[in-house]
C-alpha cells in the first residue's frame, strides 16, 4: 500500500500539507469541505504537490517537516527548484 504526502493551495493562496493512503479521495473530501479544518474555510483548493511513500510514518514525518517550512521553501518544492530549495535550507542554518 502506498501513502501520500500532499500539498494544497487554498483560495487565499495559503498552503495546506497533509498525508493519506487515498490521495484522490482525500483531495475530493477537502474540495467538498466535508473534512472541516483549515482548508474548508478557504475553498476551492488545488492539489499542487504530492509524493509517494512506502509507509504512513514516512509520509507523516515529511508532512511534519514541510509544515515548518517557509512559503518560499514550499514553493521551491512545488516548482521542483532543487537549487532554490537547497539555498533556502542553507539560509536557515547560516543565521
Amino acid at each position: 500500500m502506498a501513502f501520500y504526502l500532499y500539498m494544497l493551495k487554498c483560495s487565499d493562496h495559503s498552503y495546506y500539507v497533509g498525508h493519506t493512503d487515498n490521495l484522490e479521495k482525500r483531495v475530493s473530501e477537502h474540495q467538498s469541505g466535508q473534512l472541516g479544518g483549515y482548508p474548508s474555510s478557504r475553498l476551492p483548493v488545488t492539489l499542487v504537490y504530492s509524493e509517494t511513500f512506502a509507509s504512513r510514518i514516512e509520509a507523516l514525518e515529511m508532512e511534519c517537516r514541510i509544515k515548518g517550512w517557509t512559503r518560499a521553501k514550499k514553493e521551491a518544492l512545488i516548482g521542483g527548484d532543487w537549487c532554490g530549495l537547497s539555498k533556502l535550507a542553507k539560509k536557515r542554518f547560516d543565521r
